[in-house]
């Protein structure tokens, strides 16, 4: 009788067990494209998203008229580049560490630049900073590589 009773502890502990020592959930994140935010006109928000290799970023069309897609030269090695279609949503899988610069073709002269940071930066960073953009994205570009280096620093 006494080993009849144990059996069913050890499945639930084992079960228990199992639960515990699988991966954490991925997280997806989300990016609104917006023609005015809190940083001005015609941007993503936010501009920066920290991520887990594994988490998502879901990019909303809050407001019609804008895409996203990766910037060449942008992207960690091996990293898949990606492109939504005009006032769609966009759901990006990240699972290779680095840096993704990314942009909405229709304002990306306006500035309206993101970048999504995937675990360590890596050296990318440094290869996309030297990326060159148009008008005003150029200037908003700088500013989100220079918060990757000053969060990387901070770690």
């Amino acid at each position: 009788m006494e080993m009849k009773m144990r059996i069913p502890v050890l499945v639930t502990v084992a079960m228990a067990a199992m639960a515990f020592a699988s991966p954490a959930a991925a997280k997806d994140h989300v990016v609104k494209m917006l023609n005015k935010g809190k940083a001005g006109m015609m941007v993503f928000e936010p501009s920066l998203v920290k991520v887990a290799p594994g988490d998502t970023v879901t990019f909303v069309a809050a407001d019609k008229s804008h895409n996203v897609e990766s910037i060449a030269g942008m992207l960690p090695a091996g990293a898949a580049p990606f492109k939504g279609k005009m006032s769609q949503n966009l759901t990006v899988k990240f699972a290779k560490p680095g840096f993704y610069g990314y942009k909405c073709m229709p304002h990306y002269g306006m500035g309206m630049v993101g970048g999504v940071v995937v675990g360590n930066v890596g050296a990318n960073v440094e290869a996309a900073a030297k990326v060159s953009h148009p008008g005003k994205a150029k200037q908003v570009m700088a500013g989100l590589i220079n918060q990757v280096g000053t969060r990387t620093a901070s770690r």
